[in-house]
Parts: C-alpha cells; sequence; structure tokens
C-alpha cells in the first residue's frame, strides 16, 4: 500500500491532549480501548504514524513510540508492504469480543492438539516457489494426472524421506493423497476389499482412526499403551496403526524392543503396518528416532503429511508403501478423487528441492522446543499436583495429574468460562473406563504473541480446579 493513501487514512480517538506530557501513553490508552472494545477488528489497518501525528497535532516520535509499545504488547503488528495492523489476538487480559458464528475460532485462548502455528507458514517461501512452477509447469500437468501423485513431488519426497526420516522408499511407490484422514480411508478400503476383518489400533488414539476404520467395514482392536508406546501383545487382526515416534495423543516413543516385536508380530500375522509419522520432524533430540519403515519396508505403509508442518489447509499427505500395494491402493485413489491438486504438488516439490522446506522444518521445531519447556515449567510452578508426560517432541504434550484431584469435566468448565480451548484425554480411548485423567495441550497451535496468554489461561485454570 501506497504511503499516500496510509496518510490519507482517517483515526477517531478519544483523547484529552491539551496537557503536553503523557501524550504517547494516552495515544496508547486510546488504541488499546479501541481494539479491546472491539471498535478496532482483527486486521484493521491504522494510519501511518505521519497521518496520525499529522491529525493530532502530535510529533511523529511520539506517535511511533506508542505503535511500537502497542506492537510489542502484541496489540498490533508491522506488515511490510502493508503498513501497521490491529492483530488476531493480543496479550491483554481483557476477553476478546466473541464473533459471529463460523467467522472464526469462539475461543480467545486455543490450546486444541494437532496443529502447527499456521502464522508462520512461510509465505514468500511459498510464493517464489509457486512462481517458479508457473514459469515452467508444462501443459500437460493442468490436465488429469497418474492418481499416485506428480512425479516431481514423488521423487523430491523419496529423497526428502530417505534423507529425513530413514525411509527406504522410490518415487514409484509414492502416493499422494488429500491429508492422512484420506489416506488411512484408502488403506482401509483395500483391507476390506481382501477380505481382512479387524485393524488394531492404540488405546487411546485420535477417535478419528476407529471411525473411518469402521466405516470402511471392519473391525476395530484396541491395544493398550504405555511408557514404552504400545504393547504388541495386545495385537490382533490383519493390520495395525501406529503412531511410533511420538504417540497421539500420549507421548511415547515406541521402545526398540517393541519395534521389533510388532515387526515379529506382522511377519508372523501376514499382516501389514500403517506407520503414522504426523510430527516425525518434531523431536527436540539431538538424536531423532527414523521411521520404523526402515525395519521391515515390505511390511509397512509409511504416512506423511504437510498438516503438521506447514498448515492443514493444503490438504496434502503421502505414503510410501510396499511394491505389492501401489496398484491397488492408486486404484482406490483414482475412484476416490483421480488424483490431488497438480499445481500444489509442484510448489511443494519446489520447495522440497530449494531446501525452504528444511528451513521452515528447522525454524518450527526451535520455536516448539521453546514453548514445550516454557508449558513445562508453568505447570510445574503453578500447578502442584500436575505433571507433563511423554517425550519432548512433536506439537502437543500430555497434563496428567492423580485420579484424586479434579475430573476432567470439572476442568473442562472451568477452561470453557476462561474462554480456553483445549482437549480432555477422555475423548481419546476406545474402551471403557476408568481411565486417568488429564488434558492434551496443543502448545503449537497458537500464534507466538498469543502464546503467552493461552498459557497463562491454562495455569489459571488449573489452579483454580486444583484449588476448589
Amino acid at each position: 500500500m501506497s504511503s499516500s493513501i496510509m496518510r490519507s487514512l482517517d483515526l477517531q480517538l478519544e483523547l484529552d491532549l491539551k496537557e503536553r506530557r503523557g501524550r504517547s501513553q494516552q495515544l496508547v490508552a486510546g488504541l488499546r480501548r479501541a481494539i479491546e472494545s472491539g471498535r478496532l477488528l482483527p486486521g484493521a489497518r491504522l494510519p501511518s504514524t505521519r497521518g496520525v501525528a499529522a491529525d493530532l497535532g502530535l510529533a511523529r516520535g511520539t506517535v511511533t513510540s506508542a505503535y511500537h509499545r502497542l506492537i510489542a504488547e502484541g496489540y498490533l503488528e508491522s506488515v511490510q508492504g502493508s503498513g501497521t495492523r490491529v492483530v488476531a489476538a493480543h496479550h491483554g487480559e481483557a476477553r476478546a469480543r466473541r464473533p459471529p458464528p463460523g467467522t472464526c475460532s469462539p475461543w480467545q485462548w486455543n490450546l486444541r492438539p494437532g496443529l502447527p502455528d499456521v502464522t508462520m507458514f512461510p509465505r514468500a517461501a511459498w510464493v517464489r516457489s509457486t512462481q517458479r512452477v508457473l514459469r515452467l509447469v508444462p501443459a500437460e500437468a493442468l490436465d488429469y494426472g497418474d492418481p499416485r501423485g506428480r512425479p516431481e513431488l514423488r521423487q523430491a519426497l523419496a529423497d526428502y524421506l530417505g534423507r529425513t526420516r530413514g525411509v527406504v522408499t522410490r518415487p514409484e511407490r509414492i502416493i499422494v493423497c488429500h491429508g492422512f484422514t484420506q489416506a488411512l480411508g484408502l488403506i482401509a478400503t483395500v483391507l476390506a476389499e481382501q477380505g481382512m476383518g479387524t485393524v488394531s489400533v492404540e488405546d487411546p488414539c485420535y477417535p478419528l482412526f476407529r471411525n473411518v476404520i469402521e466405516t470402511a467395514g471392519l473391525n476395530v482392536h484396541p491395544v493398550g499403551v504405555d511408557e514404552r508406546g504400545l504393547r504388541p501383545e495386545g495385537l490382533r487382526g490383519q493390520a495395525a496403526v501406529v503412531t511410533p515416534i511420538h504417540q497421539y495423543p500420549m507421548g511415547a516413543t515406541l521402545t526398540p524392543a517393541r519395534r521389533k516385536a510388532l515387526v515379529a508380530w506382522a511377519e508372523e500375522a501376514d499382516a501389514v503396518i500403517v506407520e503414522d509419522d504426523y510430527d516425525g520432524e518434531f523431536q527436540f533430540g539431538r538424536q531423532r528416532v527414523g521411521a520404523l519403515q526402515a525395519l521391515a519396508p515390505h511390511r509397512v505403509i509409511y504416512a506423511g503429511t504437510t498438516s503438521k508442518t506447514l498448515a492443514p489447509g493444503l490438504r496434502l499427505a503421502w505414503l510410501a508403501v510396499p511394491g505389492d500395494w501401489v496398484e491397488r491402493i492408486a486404484a482406490a485413489k483414482r475412484i476416490a478423487d483421480q488424483h490431488s491438486a497438480a499445481l500444489t504438488q509442484m510448489v511443494l516439490a519446489d520447495l522440497l528441492r530449494s531446501g525452504g522446506y528444511d528451513r521452515h522444518v528447522r525454524r518450527c521445531r526451535e520455536r516448539y522446543r521453546i514453548r514445550r519447556e516454557q508449558l513445562s515449567s508453568a505447570v510445574a510452578r503453578g500447578v502442584p499436583g500436575a505433571w507433563l508426560i511423554g517425550e519432548e517432541a512433536g506439537l502437543h504434550a500430555l497434563v496428567r495429574w492423580s485420579p484424586d484431584g479434579p475430573g476432567e469435566r470439572e476442568v473442562i468448565q472451568a477452561a470453557r468460562r476462561e474462554s480456553l480451548a483445549v482437549a480432555a484425554l477422555g475423548g481419546y480411548w476406545g474402551t471403557p473406563g476408568p481411565h486417568p485423567p488429564g488434558l492434551v495441550v496443543g502448545y503449537a497451535t497458537p500464534p507466538q504473541h498469543g502464546y503467552a496468554g493461552a498459557l497463562g489461561a491454562l495455569v489459571r485454570v488449573l489452579g483454580r480446579c486444583f484449588a476448589a
């Protein structure tokens, strides 16, 4: 936006500027009131500092100082090429005005699990990759294509997965899907067509896994999980869906001994293992655990996704499958939707080849590591009787406490009163209780400027429940 347009914007503020002292503080207070009352909406563009100074008869430095302070407090943000805007959330304690239904989240603080900080999406790198693709894309790429996905992306994924996750595969054995939900649905469809009746899943696990499997006409067999991951002795059926790197939602890493036992079960039962490596890139230690798939590429279907690394809205995931599974899943994919969006696939391929994807993952990994440390410290200091469990990895952590403490329902109700979105562990179990209580906290979900406020809300909620 040009500076002339920015200077032409009007701004109505109720200020008493007769006194020369404290004018910057008055301007800060006036803008803060306008934002907290909802008069200045999220994303609203403010006039330039020069324009405000001219309209109010202030020194430009006075206005600049006020803007900088509100940026530091999280009320405003400076957007290159677009001036200064009101942010979507801020660090203030005042409760945000509830938006109309369907416009955005009704919660002031969002710690729901399973989501990345989408404000970190690498827009500039994505734009550069998009521009390169659009300059070079062949006309045939805009036609109907291979249900397995674009060859550029399958090659880039084979290189990336082998280098970063230890996956043993080739481009022709990779199938690109619209997210992991579709990928699991395709696998379940093939299992049902082959007459396989039962699929083992971790207990607890993401409830949608069970729904997708049952929708395909298969039976779900829950298998217990402890601090060493899935218990292989409980496996049944002809397939198992596992999250071995950072079990969802408990956070355990499958131990080497249990990895071997899981593969041994698959060999003996002539079964297939579906490995959901949903956040394997976000292991915070120096020694990162590789994919289970490398132990038995002929038995393991490996699944990855951009939903945790980039954004769920891209709807891109991939399967690295054993050779004899390629045509079966590709046939199911062709019926489901022919193929995934070609241009988006090619942009992701360029981002992978250029190193932009790796740079983004490293940046996110460091930020999420710090956030988890802050969560652990806040719970330890502010909530006696509660603690974090699970590996230091991923996008979420599990807050646990003694069964003698408050009930999950009580905690969730208190969170609603605080306008805090968070998930209770109880919704993840596939077997009847009683089960130990807990909260699944998505520390990656809030934008950076909103994390401190969300963390404070969580500590207040738990503190009140434990003090009751």
